[in-house]
């Protein structure tokens, strides 16, 4: 999906906030009679009913007929789409959207222009014989830095060109978050193609080095200075002294958000060119397999049994999230379909790959690794990276024993573990 920053007038903008509201009513009225239903009563309203109910909606209320129908009923649909959708998006149940929390709207490009196979002939109807005409969003370009777009009720709305070509969509969505407007156009990127070498690379997620490449390269994510922290600190202790429920305090909080937002932007767009450089330069790509939500639970624990550590335990949970390694993982794949393969992450920082060898006591520290049995020394990221473009890793492989010449079968229970923290009582998976 491709965004860009729009920058409306202030008439405009009146009219975007009042998109903004009459789309979030209709999704909130269709949360509510979704969640009324309980085991024995009548369904749900459909799409189709609900989109009748809200042409009757419209026809008695002067506030809701003001408004854009498009927007009204594009909020229904993405309603619909997220109710059917709870089970594999990984958001669950659609829930209520609140007002300066979740401000945006979606709507469907107007222009209708024909569509055709993939051998240049016109694509007709199988029932009318007749051309099937597809929607497009009517987008203009000012120049090479700037473009604009229609929007129902606005007019042309500028927005910052930040790529050579215009978007092509079906639709857009417009949003508002940290005092920003921006457009994002529903483009399904075209996947690169392997380059056919056969090459293969892995990728080591980390803290302090975000990625370690199996060819010695290592890319870390952008994070925000010591100045900006220094910042957020400050409007967060000015914002704990203001009154409670006062505009300082609001304001305060909006410069810290504000900030947040451009560590956020910096990881996203690091992770977008970082993602294209596997896909473009080889054929596999191997990631770890690593459940990301289950390292970077809460150590508060229960009433009953409270957690330890419980400061420290979030302290590493944000230096996780801070390194988008799920969105590395996920824009990689979108990019190189069917070319990314995860291998199990345990002992691959563990296991020499040199000789294969595993031993913790090889992991001399979190940058250096020796091996105890051949003496190879490495990089420990580097090392897992290596391990993990082979494709190595999970149960550990028979080895041979040191000094005796012979092999020593791989037993269920092994010593050989990844470097565990001294406190005790939390849980890291």
């Amino acid at each position: 999906m491709s965004r860009f920053r729009m920058y409306p007038t202030p008439a405009q903008e009146a009219v975007l906030f009042e998109h903004c509201a009459h789309a979030r009513y209709v999704w909130n009225l269709a949360v509510e009679q979704h969640s009324h239903w309980r085991t024995g009563r009548k369904s749900a309203p459909s799409f189709a009913e609900q989109c009748r109910q809200l042409t009757e909606a419209r026809r008695e209320n002067e506030w809701l007929r003001a408004g854009n129908q498009t927007v009204q009923v594009q909020a229904l649909k993405d309603f619909a789409q997220a109710k059917a959708r709870k089970f594999d998006s990984g958001f669950g149940e659609p829930t209520w959207r609140k007002k300066y929390r979740h401000e945006g709207f979606r709507v469907i490009g107007d222009e209708r222009i024909p569509e055709f196979n993939a051998d240049g002939t016109p694509r007709l109807n199988p029932k009318t014989g007749n051309q099937v005409m597809n929607r497009s969003v009517v987008v203009q370009k000012l120049n090479r830095r700037w473009a604009q777009a229609k929007v129902p009720g606005c007019g042309w709305v500028r927005f910052r060109l930040t790529r050579t070509e215009l978007p092509q969509a079906k639709s857009f969505r417009v949003t508002f978050r940290n005092g920003q407007w921006h457009i994002a156009f529903a483009i399904i990127p075209e996947p690169i193609d392997a380059p056919g070498t056969g090459e293969v690379i892995g990728t080591d997620r980390g803290v302090t080095i975000t990625a370690a490449l199996s060819d010695g390269r290592k890319l870390n994510c952008p994070q925000l200075t010591t100045r900006e922290r220094a910042q957020i600190r400050k409007h967060q202790r000015r914002a704990a002294r203001a009154p409670k429920g006062s505009g300082l305090k609001a304001a305060e909080y909006a410069k810290v958000a504000q900030l947040k937002a451009c560590e956020a932007n910096r990881r996203k767009d690091w992770c977008e060119k970082t993602s294209t450089l596997p896909a473009r330069s080889y054929d596999l790509v191997r990631f770890e397999k690593l459940n990301i939500k289950n390292m970077t639970r809460s150590a508060k624990g229960t009433v009953e049994e409270p957690g330890k550590w419980v400061k420290q335990k979030a302290g590493l949970n944000r230096s996780i999230l801070a390194q988008g390694w799920g969105l590395l993982r996920q824009r990689t794949e979108h990019k190189a379909p069917g070319r990314v393969e995860d291998v199990p992450a345990p002992y691959t920082s563990l296991r020499c790959s040199a000789c294969g060898w595993i031993e913790k006591k090889s992991r001399k520290s979190q940058a250096d690794f020796g091996c105890v049995s051949c003496g190879f020394i490495c990089n420990a990221d580097e090392n897992a990276a290596t391990n993990v473009a082979a494709g190595q890793g999970g149960i550990p492989r028979p080895r041979r024993s040191a000094g005796a010449g012979g092999v020593t079968a791989a037993t269920g229970r092994s010593s050989a573990r990844e470097p565990q923290p001294t406190w005790v009582g939390i849980p890291l998976f």
